[in-house]
């Protein structure tokens, strides 16, 4: 386990992590295993990095699971995918309330199986019981899709009458998914790879940025530390000057 992180200094934790699981297909392959090994491998890193969030005092994770551009990937491997969404939804849901963890799917859900529709309800139905730390998962999400969605349902309101007054960036904010939730102090993403790629485009506007080489299932509490302790090397000044 990780240890630079001293989980009494709540100052030095971030309200909110989020991050885009990249490099489950890399790590598969560098092992001579199929895409969806990977994927597994993948799932437990997420498990082992939610508690030790959740233990550190982190308030809110956020994680990039399966993107609106992810369906072009092959069936196998997007309905291997499928599985372990549907394997994690019912696992959470026998122990949510005992570890005393809530969860959100944050994505255009209508694309997903009747059955994985049924275990979001249910999930989401039981974290309005639950108070505390929160897992966010985006399934079949896109940044552009969800500010084009909140914008439509916006302009609905405000025809039918529902919506009054001048549209702030506040107001606007409480049309995407992550309503409530607020936006994330620090993106990680692993993998190598430095980019967004569609990721909460809204919500990163002051985030900080950490990418690191690990792959994903590579992934561990001392590599979320590291993350951290840069998080608390930065200046964060919103726009302005600090005196």
């Amino acid at each position: 386990m990780a240890g630079i992180i001293n989980n009494n200094e709540a100052g030095n934790i971030p309200r909110h992590i989020a991050i885009i699981l990249d490099g489950n297909g890399r790590w598969a392959k560098k092992r001579g295993l199929p895409r969806n090994a990977g994927h597994l491998a993948g799932s437990e890193t997420f498990r082992n990095i939610a508690t030790y969030c959740k233990n550190i005092g982190v308030e809110y994770l956020t994680v990039y699971a399966f993107s609106t551009e992810n369906w072009k990937r092959s069936e196998e491997e997007v309905g291997g995918i499928m599985r372990l969404l549907d394997k994690y939804l019912r696992e959470a849901i026998r122990d949510m309330r005992k570890k005393e963890i809530r969860m959100s799917v944050f994505g255009d859900t209508s694309r997903l199986s009747p059955e994985l529709q049924k275990l979001i309800a249910e999930t989401n139905e039981i974290s309005g019981s639950i108070e505390g730390f929160q897992a966010n998962i985006c399934i079949n999400y896109g940044g552009r899709a969800e500010i084009v969605r909140a914008a439509e349902q916006y302009a609905r309101d405000l025809a039918e009458g529902r919506a009054e007054g001048k549209l702030t960036e506040e107001r606007f904010s409480d049309y995407m998914y992550s309503a409530g939730v607020p936006d994330p102090d620090l993106l990680i993403r692993p993998g190598g790879e430095q980019r967004l790629s569609n990721f909460l485009l809204w919500q990163c506007a002051y985030s900080e940025f950490y990418f690191t080489d690990v792959l994903w299932p590579d992934f561990d509490e001392a590599e979320l530390d590291r993350a951290i302790a840069a998080f608390n090397m930065r200046d964060r000044r919103f726009g302005g000057v600090k005196k």
